[in-house]
């Protein structure tokens, strides 16, 4: 059994209106999988859906971690498992420090995993692994003691969320559109960051709508992704295929749902 599985997975907005519509789906450690579908397929819906995400509603199948059921699991606890998602779109928290969130959240894991004991990380050690971090990713030392992406640039945004990935070191990394809105100079830093981080104890789903990303972080699979469904899957080369020909192939107009990415 791979570490993350989903099976038949079907996800509604609060509405009832459904999104996902059965994908099965199995990702596990020093694997790349990339979800291609163009905008308003569903694919920020599913990686919602994956993390807990209240405002959606898992209606039918199952999400498994590490042989786990989790579909019923909160946010908080699919964290402390092991899962991670970096957001299309990172939500600022003023008056929270990038070092305070981070200190703060691995914390957290460390209780969780020792049975609720409190087990915090010694100030030396965070500090060391932080900024050994944050040269890795080309992050400034002057945004450690900013709040959490208040006042931001993009960029700045996403090097910040790979950052919390290489220090958290979780075990799936599910990365929503990582790749959006960012200048080249920046998309080869993230790039390299997740692929440095996936091995031996991390795998990772990128969700992406075009091929851009792909060129630096290579995947051993990809899924095609319309109208909520997986329609097609392949390794890298698919990508390639989906960069020249499109998505029309595959039965779709680019649109579904209307604006869910």
């Amino acid at each position: 059994m791979a570490l993350l599985e989903l099976k038949n997975l079907h996800v509604a907005l609060e509405d009832g209106t459904e999104i996902v519509k059965g994908v099965d789906l199995a990702v596990d450690t020093n694997q790349i999988h990339a979800i291609m579908g163009p905008n308003g397929s569903g694919k920020s819906t599913l990686a919602y859906a994956l993390m807990g995400h209240p405002a959606y509603e898992i209606t039918e199948g199952q999400i498994f971690f590490d042989g786990e059921d989790v579909t019923e699991l909160e946010a908080d606890e699919r964290a402390q498992r092991g899962l991670f998602l970096a957001f299309q779109y990172p939500h600022a928290i003023p008056g929270v420090t990038v070092t305070s969130f981070l200190r703060s959240a691995i914390n957290s894991i460390r209780k969780a995993r020792n049975n609720g004991e409190d087990d915090p990380v010694k100030i030396p050690e965070f500090r060391k692994d932080l900024f050994e971090a944050m040269e890795q990713l080309k992050v400034p030392r002057e945004l450690a003691q900013r709040y959490l992406n208040d006042g931001f640039s993009g960029g700045e945004k996403k090097r910040v969320e790979i950052l919390q990935m290489a220090m958290l070191k979780p075990r799936i990394a599910v990365l929503d559109e990582t790749d959006s809105g960012l200048d080249i100079d920046a998309l080869k830093t993230v790039a390299r960051g997740v692929s440095e981080l996936v091995g031996e104890e991390t795998g990772a789903l990128v969700i992406t709508h075009y091929q851009r990303i792909l060129n630096y972080v290579e995947p051993d699979f990809v899924h095609v992704f319309v109208n909520g469904r997986i329609v097609e899957e392949g390794g890298p080369e698919l990508a390639h295929r989906l960069e020249a020909e499109g998505y029309e192939g595959f039965g779709t107009n680019g649109r579904s749902n209307g604006s869910h990415a």
